[in-house]
């Protein structure tokens, strides 16, 4: 298990860091090798998988890229389509209309200043269209293997539910909470964890908080379960 960040600091911090250093244990038992559920063969092909993901299942995406990546393997050739010809591919996808403008404005500045090459810097990263700090950070961390941990609704909502962030109200929040408590080594595999996490059992609307092995960790679970009792 990778070591605290923290070691001094006030008992309330000492406290939380322990509660962070039980949940790591545990997701380093449960899901010691975690990956993106998205399929990609290329960084272009993964910058384009999550551009798309946004608001989007990994499944959608997933049946969505293959024909896509066939028609437009390359920057230069999305570069040279439209976005209607781009939106064909991506109807079924949500957003497609914004998405497929975003898709094309992001290959020709690839074709235009990154000789076609996805850049491997978040300000780089950052200057392409329709890319903001979470798709960075998923290019950073799953794509080049740099120390990145990205905040998705999943994140950020499993991340309050387990009592790791406090008073984050954002995802930047909840990126600076997590990354002071968590070991830098181990920031991808936190962001797969937590969006696992969120996808199967914790779920947004009906958190499976009887099937999961954090709840005796959770003051999420805990007051479900309290409540639940008391409504018996």
């Amino acid at each position: 298990m990778g070591t605290a960040r923290r070691k001094g600091g006030s008992r309330e911090e000492q406290g939380l860091q322990a509660h962070y250093d039980r949940i790591i244990s545990w997701f380093e038992d449960a899901m010691p090798n975690p990956q993106t559920e998205l399929s990609y063969a290329s960084p272009f092909g993964l910058l384009v998988a999550v551009m798309l993901s946004a608001q989007c299942t990994d499944k959608r995406v997933n049946l969505i890229t293959p024909p896509l990546l066939r028609a437009f393997p390359t920057a230069e050739r999305m570069a040279a389509a439209t976005p209607l010809e781009v939106f064909e591919y991506i109807a079924s996808c949500s957003y497609p209309n914004s998405k497929a403008k975003h898709l094309v404005a992001m290959a020709r500045r690839l074709a235009q200043d990154f000789q076609g090459e996805v850049p491997q810097t978040r300000e780089e990263l950052l200057s392409l269209p329709g890319v903001g700090e979470k798709t960075a950070n998923v290019m950073l961390s799953v794509g080049f293997r740099q120390p990145a941990l990205a905040v998705d609704t999943h994140v950020h909502r499993v991340a309050r539910r387990l009592g790791l962030t406090r008073n984050a109200t954002t995802p930047s929040a909840t990126e600076k909470q997590l990354k002071a408590h968590i070991p830098e080594e181990l920031w991808g595999k936190a962001h797969h964890w937590l969006i696992l996490h969120g996808r199967y059992i914790c779920k947004a609307r009906a958190p499976q908080c009887h099937e999961c092995g954090l709840a005796p960790l959770c003051p999420s679970a805990k007051e479900r379960m309290e409540k639940k009792d008391g409504d018996a």
